[in-house]
């Protein structure tokens, strides 16, 4: 089992946060279902530094920190998106 410098941990604990929106980039798993663009919301992080995320498609894989890759979502865009959203629904 690889270990997480404890910084590294740290870092990683407060830029993802539990309730952070995420998109996967990539995951080196041949057995998920999950492909890359899937979005969900971190659950937490282990002391091995894996992100397990609540997948919108229902799965709770954890992302492999030095395997797997995904990427923060912006908050701006998503603000964005939700406004666009009640725009929509007003007219």
């Amino acid at each position: 089992m690889k270990q997480v410098h404890p910084e590294m941990l740290k870092a990683l604990r407060s830029y993802y946060p539990p309730g952070t929106r995420v998109e996967l980039v990539r995951m080196d798993d041949p057995y998920t279902r999950l492909k890359p663009g899937d979005r969900g919301s971190v659950s937490f992080i282990d002391d091995t530094g894996t992100v397990f995320v609540d997948w919108d498609s229902g799965s709770g894989l954890g992302v492999v920190f030095g395997e797997d890759e995904i990427r923060k979502l912006d908050d701006t865009l998503r603000r964005a998106a939700s406004k666009s959203a009640e725009m929509e629904k007003a007219k």
